[in-house]
């Protein structure tokens, strides 16, 4: 090799450092979180996400509640020398969780070239009142502000589903913020409107979607508005902003919100043709949802 004038590097681990110091090769250790499954299907969430147009700039947020088998696995890659920082809401019954969040300010954009600047994992403390990171944001930063948010929705579905529920994402899905500025901002009228479109859609959100009046992001009040809303619904629309979702895994989560904006996309479509001729009847949505043996809601038809 070195008669050929080619250079190399010998990856290898701890159990391998003595073979690479013989060889006079530096040791490059291979980062455990970076190697996790949950973390590299988190990234690849992300770099979706923004490749549908649906986190321009900073825009958007995501936080994942990391299993206690998956923390073992990389607990010896974390600091915990960091200060805790007031969330400012209580989460009790998410004490010595650990979450993988998307930083404030961070570009969704630029996550997958650079995870370790652009997200973090973040310890919440005994009493669920703080948080201190011990993973990422190697450049400094902060959990994206949207993080009470998150948090408070997290414990409401960590209630209703026995902790099933892990990740929760917000996106700004175009066609579903348009239609914020053109359908009746109550939760039964746009839930209708958008169930109409596709018979998938109810079978994918049978309980329908939450919507919420123009608020401060970031705000305790928008946080517990939305959490509010979460105990009835998975999807929650902000007006004029984006959507929030809740679920077990990223498949889920972003088929949800991935129906709702189809949906809505089609909504647009139509209305831009003059609007609805035809529409499924209340009850043909619900022998939809028996065929699948779902609970639809029915307050909402």
């Amino acid at each position: 090799f070195r008669r050929k004038n080619i250079s190399f590097r010998i990856y290898c681990s701890a159990i391998n450092s003595d073979l690479s110091n013989k060889l006079n090769f530096p040791v490059i250790k291979m980062s455990k979180v970076l190697n996790a499954k949950f973390f590299n299907e988190f990234i690849d969430m992300v770099d979706l996400c923004c490749s549908l147009g649906w986190n321009e700039r900073n825009g958007g947020n995501m936080s994942y509640r990391i299993a206690t088998e998956d923390i073992e696995a990389i607990k010896d890659e974390f600091s915990f020398e960091k200060p805790w920082t007031s969330i400012g809401v209580t989460v009790a019954n998410l004490a010595n969780e650990y979450f993988l969040v998307t930083g404030s300010g961070k570009y969704f954009r630029y996550t997958k070239a650079d995870p370790e600047n652009s997200v973090c994992i973040a310890q919440l403390d005994e009493k669920g009142e703080n948080y201190r990171i011990v993973w990422g944001l190697a450049s400094g930063g902060r959990p994206t502000s949207e993080f009470p948010t998150h948090l408070l929705n997290h414990s409401v579905k960590f209630d209703i589903t026995g902790g099933k529920h892990r990740l929760v994402m917000h996106v700004h899905p175009v066609n579903t913020i348009a239609l914020t500025f053109v359908l009746p901002q109550n939760d039964k009228d746009f839930t209708r409107e958008i169930w109409d479109m596709m018979p998938e859609c109810a079978v994918v959100f049978p309980r329908g979607i939450g919507i919420l009046p123009l608020m401060l992001t970031g705000s305790i009040d928008i946080a517990k508005a939305t959490a509010e809303k979460f105990k009835e619904y998975d999807v929650v629309v902000w007006s004029m902003h984006g959507i929030f979702s809740s679920g077990e895994n990223f498949r889920d989560v972003f088929g949800i919100i991935e129906t709702v904006e189809k949906a809505a996309e089609i909504l647009v479509k139509v209305i831009s043709m003059g609007g609805k001729k035809v529409r499924p009847t209340a009850q043909e949505i619900i022998d939809v949802c028996d065929e699948y043996n779902l609970d639809i809601n029915k307050a909402l038809l």
